[in-house]
């Protein structure tokens, strides 16, 4: 019985694995109407992503360095999208492009 490997896309850039640790642990959605990234407002997921930092951070980044980034990428982001709640729209879905 062989078995299926799924390989991670190689992340060019340490803010960009740190988007995709926090879309892994579904700490950010995107806004479907907008594509702004939004926090979700669930601490266990952000615990899930700075977890995944501490213990399997990117080849030749340090932990630290790992959860500094995923601790900046969340500092950057609301929980709604500047487009939707701008316009008096409900929010759909997470923000920041």
């Amino acid at each position: 019985m062989s078995a299926t490997v799924t390989r991670r896309n190689p992340i060019r850039s340490l803010e960009g694995w740190a988007v995709a640790t926090l879309r892994e642990a579904g700490a950010i959605v995107d806004c479907d109407a907008h594509g702004w990234m939004r926090e979700r407002g669930d601490p266990h997921a952000v615990a899930r992503a700075l977890r995944i930092a501490r213990d399997d951070p990117p080849r030749g980044v340090s932990p630290g360095d790992a959860i500094a980034a995923i601790e900046q990428i969340l500092g950057a982001i609301g929980d709604s999208c500047p487009e939707c709640s701008g316009r008096g729209e409900p929010e759909e879905a997470p923000g920041f492009k």
